[in-house]
């Protein structure tokens, strides 16, 4: 099975972003990471490739899913076969937000562990 070419636009601290994350480690996939919170430029290359603000978005073999979960892109590499299905346990939930107690502690600028 040939690797897939994986760009992920993700935020530092997110559930979403975690889960995509948890994705491409369940999977042992190899991905460029842009984050868009730590460079703005990814911001808008993300907006631009993607048509739209939300995150994260996730370009895979030149076809982008915008605003996406890890449970999201788990299921589109399954059904392109582009990965083959393990039961492997993600570790952290694959298609959850953050809670609102956890946005209130990174605004504080406390850090935050998702799980």
């Amino acid at each position: 099975m040939e690797k897939p070419q994986i760009t992920a636009y993700l935020k530092t601290m997110c559930g979403w972003s975690n889960g995509v994350r948890a994705v491409m480690a369940k999977y042992s996939l190899e991905y460029t990471e842009k984050d868009i919170i730590k460079n703005p430029a990814f911001r808008w290359e993300m907006e631009q490739r993607s048509g739209q603000q939300l995150s994260p978005c996730v370009e895979i073999n030149g076809v982008m899913l915008p605003d996406i979960s890890g449970e999201e892109v788990e299921r589109y590499m399954l059904q392109h076969n582009l990965v083959q299905q393990n039961h492997v346990d993600a570790g952290v939930p694959l298609n959850a937000p953050c809670s609102d107690d956890q946005h209130a502690a990174m605004a504080r600028g406390e850090v935050v562990h998702l799980r």
